[in-house]
């Protein structure tokens, strides 16, 4: 009895074996198959995948042309400049063109290198002399540099300064601290160097410019460089 009841458990685990490997599904008898169509749609197939790059940035070179690239003008207006003018010749402009063209519409602009006042020690017949000169700026504390016109070395500056009146009341104050034998000198003359500048002149402006022409010394009214 217990012989025939192993071999019948051996029986059946054969046929379970055979029936779990699909190796009876010629005769109808195999596992269902587990699938899931809609989970194997939803699968990322990489070879339908595209890779998208950002657009570059722009170059420096491009970046640094928009920036110096103004925008355009609307038509019927320009831009206009008049010069070139010293500041004394601009001081006395300032009033008439404040009275003539509307707030905002104009400006002065330079062009290069303004007047400049020094305080100035100089000219020293030799080193040694200028050698003690420095001696007494440093224990002054004083700052003190080569001037930078040929014309006043060897020589000494402490300072240079716009105007005459800015250079005098620096000069007062160091002679306050002991400084002695020191002057105020024009070390580079005022030159003219000062654009009337009008970026956006219409047919209207112009009228109202071209009204102010006497008073610009014969200088020409021209297009923006």
């Amino acid at each position: 009895m217990l012989r025939a009841l192993a071999l019948a458990l051996l029986l059946a685990n054969a046929l379970y074996f055979a029936w779990g490997q699909g190796l009876l599904a010629a005769y109808g008898l195999a596992p269902a198959r587990q699938s899931e169509p809609e989970r194997l749609a939803q699968q990322i197939r990489p070879e339908a995948l595209q890779l998208v790059l950002p657009a570059a940035p722009p170059s420096p070179p491009a970046l640094s042309a928009a920036v110096r690239t103004p925008p355009a003008l609307p038509a019927g207006v320009s831009c206009l400049q008049v010069g070139v003018f010293t500041e004394r010749q601009a001081r006395t402009l300032r009033p008439r063109l404040k009275a003539g063209l509307p707030e905002g519409s104009w400006s002065f602009e330079s062009s290069g290198d303004s007047v400049r006042w020094i305080i100035y020690m100089g000219k020293y017949i030799s080193k040694a002399a200028m050698n003690r000169k420095r001696q007494m700026l440093q224990q002054l504390e004083l700052p003190f540099e080569p001037p930078l016109s040929p014309m006043l070395k060897p020589g000494l500056s402490l300072g240079s300064f716009a105007s005459r009146t800015d250079a005098e009341e620096a000069l007062a104050q160091m002679n306050q601290r002991g400084l002695r034998s020191a002057k105020v000198v024009l070390e580079r003359p005022e030159l003219p160097s000062l654009w009337l500048r009008l970026p956006a002149v219409d047919s209207r402006m112009r009228t109202r410019l071209d009204a102010l022409t006497p008073q610009f010394a014969g200088k020409a009214v021209q297009a923006c460089s």
